[in-house]
């Protein structure tokens, strides 16, 4: 009777664990089938074959609408893992291409590795190799049947058509794993814009993928097209740009700064648009193509010069006196001075309680105008002094200093001014509390004397320095710098169209209208005064470790200005000696659309002179 009942428990057992098998086959069954599409996926793998089509990039033109970028064709060479499995003569394979077995190897492997290739799939295309040229593309093309799970997928390769503009433009390069992660648009083996306008304006560049869906039989041979293509969708191409950019601006711009470190910057002021965005030393853009592109990129990131620093927008440097104009807009504003009889002294500088800020030889006691004019340090150290030491006034000198930061911050300065380019800085403009927590409270007007007049703490992008020249320009008011003038069937965005009103008033616009317009009558800026153009400026010399900073701001005509400039050339010394002439050849340039034969032969002076920048260190 127990042998009788341990078989019977066995067999209750054993048809248990059956059963259990059984069940546990069937949701899985359920969960394949019902539950999850993989295994639809897989099977439409192996039936389908999506073949993506790449839209045409859209092409970008200047200003006056001359071609700067455009597309060419390419070939790339696609792989279907899953056809091709181990199939290959792989001598032969690599033979036709002209590569080695050990680069055929790790091709296979970095594909396979999620790692590197998210999103990878054996069911679909994954990128071989890129950018074949055409006479590659054809000897392949004839050995193609030879090899399954290859194929050819034709697309856009940019070509910029000049040397010029390399920072405004960008380039394009291989997504990243990173690139693929933030937007599902990618897959690897995509390309994407990595700098300057190509990056900013990637979305509107690139289009939209078109796909064709393939039947394949059994052994993955093409049959056709799937439902005769009624499900396939065509490519929408990107759309194209203009820029603001003037292209022969810009080269002449580029021509000046050779040997040079440091940028220009030209406005025009009744639109905020960028006429001309020039940093040094720069690159030629046509030189960041292809597969070599990588190669010469790493070349620039080692140059101690900094090649791909956009100085425009990245560079961060002290105005020097071209601040002194938005310097007189607030103590006129303010009620600090009066421009007709407001007098201070300037004995060779500002001396007051044992502290001395130099400043050069000139007539004293001066008022706005002949201050301006003179560059005079000692007048705008006064005006700052009376401004932060005006208890009856603001009560504290915190709450003084944080109506003169009020002031700069609506003259565009100390936050990003909203460039439509990648990496732009904002600068410094401190407050009340930089200064509490430096100097723990203790400090007044004497302790922050220097920002007066650009130096100190006052840190400015030269396209801030640019947009202050617009914006006296228009006496009051400016619009967000851009480089894209417009784009095809979409306006821009309203950003760009909306006026940003500064708190100076439109009495002290004049007044410092008139500075600027005697500063080259008679002033600083006299190398600037003919009869053809009626110019303003303001002229710069930014302090520095080693040799000062050249600096110029100004505007032209003064009266329906139709371009604002800043040009800052490092270790340039005096304004007048490299930034006031190079600031007059450009304004010429695009005021008459050439230069005459004097002014051309000093370009050509200027593009020719160098200034040492001892071990190359920047």
């Amino acid at each position: 009777m127990k042998g009788d009942y341990e078989l019977e428990r066995r067999q209750f057992v054993i048809g248990g664990v059956a059963i259990v098998v059984v069940i546990v086959y069937l949701i899985r069954l359920f969960t394949l089938q019902i539950m999850s599409d993989d295994y639809k996926k897989n099977a439409d793998s192996n039936a389908f074959l999506k073949k993506i089509e790449f839209p045409a990039r859209g092409s970008i033109t200047d200003r006056t609408g001359q071609l700067m970028v455009f597309n060419q064709n390419s070939y790339d060479l696609m792989v279907v893992m899953n056809e091709e499995k181990g199939r290959l003569d792989t001598a032969e394979f690599c033979q036709a291409l002209g590569i080695k077995k050990d680069f055929f190897i790790k091709r296979m492997d970095d594909i396979k590795n999620r790692a590197k290739n998210p999103g990878y799939s054996p069911y679909t295309q994954q990128m071989f190799m890129n950018q074949l040229s055409e006479k590659d593309f054809r000897v392949f093309q004839e050995k193609m049947y030879r090899f399954p799970g290859f194929y050819i997928q034709r697309r856009s390769l940019r070509q910029y058509a000049y040397p010029y503009a390399a920072h405004v433009l960008g380039d394009v390069a291989e997504v990243s794993p990173s690139d693929i992660e933030e937007d599902d648009y990618y897959q690897s083996g995509d390309y994407i814009g990595k700098q300057g306008i190509e990056r900013s304006y990637e979305k509107e560049l690139r289009g939209e993928k078109g796909v064709q869906i393939l039947l394949r039989d059994a052994h993955g041979r093409i049959k056709g097209r799937y439902m005769n293509g009624e499900l396939d969708r065509k490519p929408r191409p990107g759309k194209d740009l203009q820029l603001s950019i003037d292209l022969k601006l810009q080269a002449l711009g580029e021509r000046l700064m050779e040997g040079k470190i440091g940028s220009i910057v030209a406005i025009e002021p009744s639109t905020g648009e960028v006429l001309c965005m020039v940093s040094s030393p720069t690159y030629d853009p046509r030189t960041m193509i292809g597969r070599l592109r990588g190669k010469r990129h790493r070349e620039l990131q080692m140059n101690p010069m900094k090649p791909l620093l956009n100085r425009s927008i990245m560079g961060q440097y002290p105005p020097g006196s071209t601040f002194k104009t938005s310097q007189g807009l607030t103590f006129l504003t303010e009620g600090i001075i009066d421009p007709e009889h407001t007098a201070y002294p300037c004995h060779r500088g500002f001396i007051f309680k044992g502290l001395r800020v130099g400043c050069h030889g000139h007539g004293s006691p001066l008022s706005l105008v002949p201050a301006l004019s003179t560059s005079c340090n000692g007048y705008f150290c006064w005006g700052l002094y009376h401004m932060l030491g005006n208890k009856a006034k603001y009560g504290t000198v915190q709450k003084a200093m944080n109506t003169w930061r009020d002031y700069m911050v609506s003259m565009g300065f100390g936050y990003k001014l909203g460039i439509d380019l990648p990496g732009e800085k904002r600068g410094l403009i401190p407050n009340a509390q930089f200064y509490d927590n430096a100097y723990k409270s203790d400090w007044s007007g004497l302790t922050v004397i220097s920002i007066s007049i650009g130096q100190g703490e006052v840190n400015l992008t030269p396209l801030q320095i640019a947009n202050l020249g617009a914006t006296i320009a228009n006496r009051g008011f400016f619009y967000t710098p851009h480089v894209v003038r417009s784009i095809k069937d979409t306006p821009l965005p309203k950003t760009f169209t909306e006026r940003h009103y500064t708190k100076a008033s439109r009495e002290a616009y004049d007044w410092v209208v008139k500075g600027m317009r005697a500063s080259v009558m008679g002033g600083t800026c006299h190398a600037l005064n003919r009869s053809d153009i009626i110019m303003c400026g303001k002229t710069g010399t930014a302090q520095n470790r080693g040799h000062d900073h050249s600096v110029f701001m100004g505007f032209a005509p003064m009266d329906n200005p139709k371009i604002a400039i800043a040009v800052y050339v490092e270790n340039g010394g005096f304004g007048a000696t490299y930034a006031v002439p190079i600031g007059g050849l450009m304004i010429e340039q695009y005021i008459h659309g050439k230069l005459s034969a004097g002014s051309e032969r000093r370009a050509s002076e200027f593009q020719h002179r160098r200034i040492s920048y001892g071990s190359g260190e920047r």
